[in-house]
């Protein structure tokens, strides 16, 4: 799962450098917004589940990847632009993955599947409501015109997809796991 959740961090720093380059803001900006983007949700979720202090405090890869990933990006910014709408594309990177991370981790702490659902979903727009509010925006989670986060608001009929996509592969791979290890007497 560290796999997958330092290929969210990387998404999300990108996300996080690429709207403070937008701003103008300076290389600590930069660094600081990639930072915050990318390690907020799994603070937020790792405090909720208890696992103090979290993981992205005491695992030096977490940082040095989003660092990494400040650095790229100021440099590739430029080149990032060609990918048509860059934020968009990182910022759906890192939610997919950060919701599927965030989930299954709640399901291992022993979470029900809806309770582990809506951690998965916490998870993954955290960084990017923080990254928003820092950057002085409205955050595009509470914005109507958000293309990428009305895709995981869903409706009353309609589950969000990102709910339903976070449950099912977390569910599904907790009990691959769980069948793999387990002998019959």
């Amino acid at each position: 799962m560290q796999v997958l959740e330092l290929v969210g961090v990387f998404a999300f720093a990108v996300s996080g450098a690429l709207t403070a380059i937008g701003r103008d803001f300076d290389v600590v900006g930069i660094a600081f917004l990639a930072v915050i983007t990318a390690l907020g949700g799994g603070i937020v979720r790792d405090v909720v589940l208890g696992d103090t202090p979290p993981p992205a405090f005491t695992g030096w890869q977490y940082l040095v990847v989003a660092l990494t990933a400040a650095a790229v990006t100021s440099v590739a910014h430029p080149w990032l632009g060609r990918l048509g709408r860059p934020l968009l594309v990182f910022d759906a990177a890192g939610l997919g993955l950060f919701c599927v991370a965030g989930t299954e981790k709640a399901l291992d702490a022993g979470l029900a599947p809806v309770a582990a659902a809506l951690l998965g979903v916490t998870t993954a727009v955290g960084g990017g409501v923080l990254r928003d509010v820092l950057a002085r925006e409205t955050p595009a989670l509470f914005r109507p015109d958000s293309e990428l986060y009305a895709v995981s608001h869903g409706s009353a009929r309609n589950p969000p997809p990102c709910c339903t996509a976070a449950t099912t592969c977390g569910w599904t791979s907790r009990r691959h796991r769980g069948a793999a290890t387990t002998t019959e007497p």
